[in-house]
């Protein structure tokens, strides 16, 4: 693991991260007079405006001081207008796209950090527009904190987000390291962590990985500990992003490049879109219930809020049917399996499956009170025992109105005594980034229920579904010559 590099920086009074190097401040009696001073200016501003306005409006030299008063305040209030925002309503009467809020970190005389005359704020709004443009052109609303060299204090950002309600704040960032070693670089993402209601996690995640992805940049670390304005005081899920240091020289002329920026833009963007459409993954348990194992699954399922299919063994059925029974209580689907895990027996011919087969069924039914319609072969449905009689049995089971899923992305847990981590590798390997995953696991397996936790964290692109008989089921392609 990656130890962090301490980023020496310091919140201004505006909350904004910047560089401390030579600033100084003034104390005690040198404050009081520079108070003192200001007074009598503004006190003498105010009798010459009593004077200007007692005077004949005839004067010429008035009507001169008059007129050049008056253009000030005009280019002053000008000046304080706040920044421009989308004619938009609350969430309630807007547009149902999602809307996005983009926050260009800093502005104005809030530089940010600066290395070589390159500018913080600058790269923020570069790629902030970068980033709008790409989320609007795939349908996204997107309501821009700044959209030019304007400073913005975080209170007012959080305000903004928050009057229009959006659905995903997202703040771009630069990075910078004061100590000598100037190699330090790479992309870190942060949000806050003790808020688990806001999905926040996830939405970092996403950005964090599909911009390491856009841009292959080193990959620094994914913080839960941001205590920023930005990502702990929104009601919406946030997250705040350093896409490099301005302070390493290759990231720095990397970051001012136009086309490096569209490389993180196309990053971002692609983390926010997966966040608000994401892939479909289907975990899928077999062999199981197990005495243990079943029950530490279910438990992680049910803290996360995921459900899952179990494609039940009739046997193991009988030994627990308690575990059976939870399954079915929590909102799982099941599915059938076998009676017994005896490839010998099972693909003796069609009529040794469809009478193994009934058999699991009824115990699945007279247990959980469960008609289950969908099934998978044991070894799939093409495998080294059953070449001589997959097909008719496909063949037959249609015709009784049950689906078969095999899948297109496994754990591999019961090849080998992987651990945790090796499982969660094997999965991530075998996903191959598809729109539509099935994934193979085993119920009986205990580094399985142990990795479960983290697996679903290290996919946040998908949403786990259970499987159900309208979705189109991902099938091993049969011998040719066999099917009917």
């Amino acid at each position: 693991m990656y130890t962090r590099q301490k980023v020496r920086r310091r919140k201004s009074p505006k909350g904004v991260w910047i560089k401390t190097a030579g600033r100084k401040r003034r104390k005690g009696w040198e404050a009081v007079a520079g108070a003192a001073a200001l007074l009598a200016i503004v006190t003498g501003i105010y009798a010459f405006m009593e004077i200007v306005a007692q005077a004949s409006p005839e004067n010429p030299v008035i009507e001169a001081a008059a007129q050049a008063q008056k253009e000030t305040e005009e280019r002053e209030n000008t000046q304080k207008e706040p920044i421009s925002k989308p004619e938009q309503s609350p969430k309630e009467s807007r547009s149902v796209a999602p809307l996005v809020v983009v926050d260009a970190g800093h502005g104005g005389l809030d530089v940010g950090c600066m290395e070589m005359e390159v500018v913080e704020k600058d790269i923020n709004l570069q790629i902030a527009q970068r980033v709008k443009r790409r989320l609007e052109d795939a349908g996204f609303q997107v309501l821009m904190v700044r959209e030019d060299d304007e400073y913005l204090a975080k209170e007012e950002r959080v305000q903004m987000a928050n009057h229009y309600e959006a659905d995903a704040y997202v703040s771009i960032h630069q990075n910078t390291y004061e100590g000598s070693d100037k190699s330090v670089g790479g992309i870190e993402t942060w949000y806050d962590g003790t808020d688990t209601g806001r999905d926040s996690e996830r939405l970092a995640r996403l950005v964090h990985q599909e911009t390491i992805k856009s841009t292959g940049a080193t990959e620094r670390e994914l913080w839960d500990i941001a205590d920023f304005c930005v990502t702990g005081k929104t009601r919406m899920p946030a997250c705040l992003i350093e896409t490099g240091f301005l302070s390493n020289p290759q990231e720095r002329g990397l970051l001012a490049s136009p086309e490096y920026q569209e490389k993180i833009a196309e990053g971002i963007a692609e983390g926010i879109h997966l966040f608000f459409q994401p892939k479909a993954m289907y975990l899928t348990f077999d062999d199981g219930p197990s005495e243990r194992c079943t029950d530490m699954i279910l438990d992680v399922l049910k803290a996360n809020d995921v459900k899952a299919t179990f494609f039940l063994v009739g046997e193991y059925v009988e030994k627990y049917p308690e575990v059976a029974k939870r399954i079915a209580r929590e909102g799982h689907t099941i599915g059938v399996h076998c009676y017994r895990h005896d490839y010998g027996e099972l693909y003796e011919s069609t009529e040794s499956y469809l009478a193994d087969f009934q058999k699991a069924y009824d115990v699945i039914l007279e247990t959980t009170g469960v008609k289950a319609r969908l099934f998978r072969f044991p070894g799939g449905s093409v495998n080294a025992y059953n070449e001589e009689v997959c097909s008719d049995i496909v063949h037959e089971m249609t015709k009784k109105g049950f689906i078969y899923f095999d899948w297109n992305a496994s754990l591999d847990d019961v090849a080998k005594d992987y651990e945790p981590e090796q499982l969660i590798t094997n999965a991530r390997k075998t996903t191959l980034d598809r729109k539509k995953v099935v994934m193979l696991a085993h119920d009986r397996v205990l580094n399985t229920a142990l990795c479960l936790e983290e697996l679903l964290r290290q996919f946040p692109e998908y949403r786990m579904k259970p499987l159900n008989e309208h979705i189109k089921p991902v099938q091993f392609n049969l011998p040719e010559e066999k099917q009917k």
